[in-house]
């Protein structure tokens, strides 16, 4: 009788054991399954208005990502700063409360301060070669750079060309002597006005419009998409068509939230981001005929720079260049200097 009901006990608790495994084994399926169709949702944040070719490169981005992933993904786009400025957004994909930003290069020279190399004034000798080298082996070694901040440099998207402007004609070295011109925190930046002669003064970006009006600075430096949205044309009576410097921006990615996604969604966000550049810089050139009529009618004063004008100003910042070898080694810069003459 006793082996009896220890058999029959022992009966009972492999049923026991099989209805908990079954129930486990369900559980566990169930866990993949969620995963699995659980919509992988993005927040990519930049700085430009509604209506420019940055946004519209963001939310094409959007788009095709959305269509390729066959809606697993789901991009969310804050435009005009509603993540933070370009530091906030690049600690944001740092910690990983942010995964996607387009910022300028010259906002982020603190992380990474060879993208300073975009900076230098009259380096790119015109956009073609400026993509080119972008795009190839000094494009990729600027990117990489960015991964020892726990980013992923994905591709440079473009501003254009910078242009000066000012409540007086700028056409001549002279011209800048004493001028107070705004400029970001970038070192090569900042001397690139005093090798002009210039009184650089680092201001917030947001604070520029104000700071133009009340006449804290007398000018300032940016591409037209810039100038044109922001209505710095409102309180500056003078534009110089100068393209002195190149003034790029950077899609970057949180580097941990990357690395955790899977294999065929990393493809996809990053082939898109590749792509997409191409098309974001064709958008800029198209649009900067509209922005120059836009600021002829509000009755700036458009100056053009002639060939011996923009060379007198080439000569006279090539001690900019030298600093940077020296800050960065020669490198970097001997080897798009190199770059750039093959394709010339």
């Amino acid at each position: 009788m006793l082996k009896l009901k220890k058999t029959s006990l022992l009966l009972v608790l492999m049923l026991l054991l099989s209805v908990i495994a079954i129930g486990c084994s369900n559980d566990s399926e169930g866990t993949d399954a969620d995963t699995t169709d659980k919509v992988i949702e993005i927040s990519y944040g930049h700085g430009f208005m509604p209506d420019t070719p940055h946004h519209k490169s963001a939310i094409k981005f959007k788009e095709e990502v959305e269509k390729a992933t066959n809606g697993k993904v789901k991009v969310n786009v804050f435009p005009s700063g509603q993540l933070g400025s370009a530091r906030e957004m690049f600690e944001g994909l740092q910690m990983g409360t942010q995964e996607i930003a387009l910022v300028p290069t010259a906002r982020i020279s603190g992380f990474a301060p060879e993208l300073q190399l975009f900076d230098l004034p009259f380096l790119f000798p015109d956009r073609e070669t400026g993509y080119k080298i972008m795009d190839g082996e000094v494009g990729t070694e600027l990117l990489d750079k960015l991964a020892q901040q726990n980013v992923k440099g994905v591709a440079f998207y473009e501003d254009g060309y910078k242009h000066f402007t000012a409540n007086k004609a700028i056409a001549n070295v002279n011209d800048f002597k004493g001028v107070k011109f705004r400029t970001m925190e970038s070192p090569i930046i900042i001397s690139q006005f005093k090798a002009l002669g210039a009184v650089p003064v680092p201001i917030d970006f947001g604070e520029l419009y104000n700071s133009l009006q009340l006449g804290v600075v007398q000018g300032q430096e940016n591409p037209l998409v810039t100038i044109e949205s922001n209505k710095f044309y409102e309180v500056q009576s003078h534009l110089t068509l100068s393209e002195h410097a190149y003034l790029a921006h950077v899609l970057i990615f949180s580097n941990d939230w990357y690395n955790k996604l899977p294999e065929d969604i990393q493809k996809i966000l990053y082939e898109k981001g590749r792509e997409i550049a191409q098309w974001q810089r064709q958008a800029v050139q198209d649009e900067e005929v509209k922005y120059i009529q836009t600021i002829k009618e509000a009755g700036t004063t458009i100056i053009e720079l002639t060939d011996e004008q923009k060379n007198d100003l080439k000569e006279a910042t090539k001690s900019v260049h030298q600093e940077y070898s020296k800050q960065f080694g020669s490198e970097i810069l001997e080897k798009t200097y190199a770059e750039i003459e093959k394709y010339q």
